[in-house]
């Protein structure tokens, strides 16, 4: 939705938002977390006319993957989705029950498991982790479209 300031100077006080949610509260729904992201993606650029790189429909789904698969393990409850448009990247946003921060593990190829935020930390454009009133969010975002001028993660070189 986007309203204009008084005076009819046109200047936007809301922003077009395109976003989608969804709550999940068992492991099948990772699956239908994955589809949810892909269908996003595929509306962006169809009804939205923003280019998605095969590449970034691929690691959304990572990530949506790895963020929901963390909160359906690691919390009680449901948890939240939220995918948005925001400049020429998704913000992939899941929000859960359990405040205490991920532990960030050191790489290390000798270890078993336990990657999932280290996936999602090298895919991404920027990684964050913000404590709630009630839980925590984490939020990564992934760049739309490849950039010729930067790396694998859209981070120019």
């Amino acid at each position: 939705m986007e309203q204009t300031a008084g005076g009819g100077d046109g200047r936007s006080l809301l922003r077009d938002v395109i976003s989608v949610s969804g709550a999940f509260e068992g492991s099948e729904d990772i699956a239908v977390a994955r589809s949810l992201a892909r269908g996003f993606l595929t509306d962006v650029q169809a009804v939205h006319g923003l280019p998605v790189s095969a590449r970034a429909m691929g690691m959304v789904q990572l990530v949506v993957s790895e963020l929901v698969t963390n909160a359906r393990k690691y919390a009680p409850g449901p948890c939240l989705l939220t995918l948005e448009i925001n400049g020429g990247a998704i913000e992939v946003t899941v929000w859960d029950s359990n405040p205490t921060p991920p532990a960030i593990l050191a790489p290390d190829p000798a270890r078993i498991g336990q990657h999932g935020l280290e996936i999602v930390m090298a895919v991404g454009q920027s990684f964050a982790v913000h404590r709630e009133p009630v839980g925590k969010r984490i939020t990564a975002a992934i760049v739309l479209a490849d950039d010729p001028g930067g790396d694998a993660a859209g981070r120019q070189l």
